[in-house]
């Protein structure tokens, strides 16, 4: 299997408490990247770190465009990798009854979150004309989303939207932007969730609507993680990696 190397790197992985974000921690901490974990969950973070070696938790709100810019423009970080989102405990409902303050929640946790990240270590990457930025966005981002939340698949778009843009805009420094595009995972209570609400013989047709026929696994994204991240990577940006195991989104 190909390894990827990351010794004297610094990386830094934001929504890492859980599911894809502590898969993905562990990957970069495993090819011996000093990794700063970020995320508002105190607890989960710490027993990350506290059983990962080189990996330092920061328990941050990512929604904080000045702690985010204080913290991590210092650190100045060769790649960042943002997994924080998600759906923040709704479910789907008509749209006419989705309050301003549902529709924002997501849209901070999804798209904020990335860009304060960014506008937090672009300077130095532009400075070092070097580094790597990775969003995980989703296959809801590419197509609608089986969770039939429409905030959510109106920020994930949004995301796609800014890896894109952010990749023609920093080409020139020598930093790439790409995306990784779960499919349906497992990975936190929401999603169990909606798993559980699918039934056995929904979930049935979603394994068998899947080429591979199993869901993913968190190592699955953190591998794509990785490569984009790595040095063999160092010509692509402006991508979208579906991760889904199957040949469409």
């Amino acid at each position: 299997m190909m390894r990827f190397e990351f010794t004297g790197q610094t990386v830094l992985v934001a929504g890492a408490a859980r599911g894809l974000g502590a898969a993905i921690t562990r990957e970069f901490a495993k090819a011996g990247a000093r990794v700063v974990a970020a995320d508002i969950l105190g607890d989960e973070l710490q027993a990350l770190a506290a059983a990962t070696p080189g990996v330092e938790a920061e328990v941050i709100d990512l929604g904080d465009a000045a702690a985010v810019a204080d913290r991590f423009g210092p650190l100045a970080p060769d790649v960042v990798v943002n997994a924080a989102g998600g759906v923040r405990g709704q479910s789907p409902k008509p749209l006419e009854e989705v309050t301003d303050a549902e529709w924002m929640s997501i849209y901070e946790g999804n798209v904020l979150s990335a860009l304060n990240l960014m506008r937090a270590v672009i300077p130095a990457m532009k400075a070092r004309r070097s580094g790597r930025i990775i969003t995980i966005s989703s296959g809801a981002g590419l197509k609608p989303s089986l969770t039939g939340i429409q905030a959510y698949c109106s920020a994930k778009h949004g995301l796609v939207g800014l890896t894109r843009q952010m990749a023609l805009e920093l080409g020139p420094f020598g930093i790439t932007v790409n995306s990784v595009a779960p499919g349906f995972f497992r990975t936190s209570p929401d999603y169990e969730r909606q798993w559980a609400g699918y039934g056995a013989e929904g979930q049935k047709r979603m394994l068998d609507g899947i080429a591979m026929r199993r869901l993913g696994e968190p190592e699955d994204i953190a591998a794509a993680c990785a490569f984009f991240a790595s040095a063999q990577a160092g010509f692509i940006t402006g991508q979208v990696l579906p991760v889904t195991g199957h040949p469409f989104p």
